[in-house]
């Protein structure tokens, strides 16, 4: 098994997403879980691809969760793609895998593609909607706002602990990852 190039997942990835905030949610789940890698010294080519390529299969499942994943495993799977990314990408997704979480690698991508939704509705809030206005701070208190993206789940973003990483360092993390490509993604 191998890895594909940055340059080959985002063609993949644009192949098989048009939505553009959608797009924008998988270049914002890279870039955290890049920053995470980095900071837990594991392979950062590895963990962004992970994020990149993570919701490959949306549209085409329509976001069921019961078959989200399946054909992004079959796609990566006929790719050649690495064992343990395509594994981390199926279980961020645990009603389709039908086990829990147990890997770093797979709890950290459910958090950091979590966190992405968090971080994109506070930053929506803001007068100039702009992530650098942002305040971790800020973050967390929407995060103890069970109505406020209310579709979050507060409990895949605190599998951030199960890496070691307590909430507050790792909202600052995730912040400052997609602060780093903020026009990209359009805030």
């Amino acid at each position: 098994m191998s890895l594909m190039s940055r340059e080959e997942a985002e063609v993949l990835l644009k192949k098989y997403i048009k939505n553009e905030k959608m797009l924008a949610h998988c270049l914002a789940t890279e870039a955290v879980m890049r920053a995470l890698a980095k900071k837990l010294k594991k392979d950062e080519e590895k963990w962004g691809l992970a994020g990149l390529l993570h919701d490959l299969d949306v549209e085409i499942c329509n976001g069921d969760l019961n078959v989200h994943g399946r054909e992004t495993e079959r796609i990566l799977r006929d790719k050649g793609l690495d064992e343990e990314i395509i594994d981390a990408i199926v279980m961020h997704n645990e009603q389709l895998a039908g086990r829990k979480r147990h890997t770093e690698f797979q709890h950290a991508l459910a958090a950091g593609e979590t966190i992405t939704g968090l971080i994109m509705a506070t930053t929506l809030v803001y007068p100039d909607k702009k992530i650098t206005s942002v305040k971790s701070k800020s973050v967390i208190k929407r995060m103890k706002e069970k109505a406020f993206a209310a579709s979050v789940s507060r409990e895949n973003i605190l599998e951030c602990e199960k890496i070691g990483i307590p909430l507050e360092e790792f909202v600052e993390i995730s912040l400052n990852a997609m602060r780093e490509i903020g026009e990209r993604i359009g805030l």
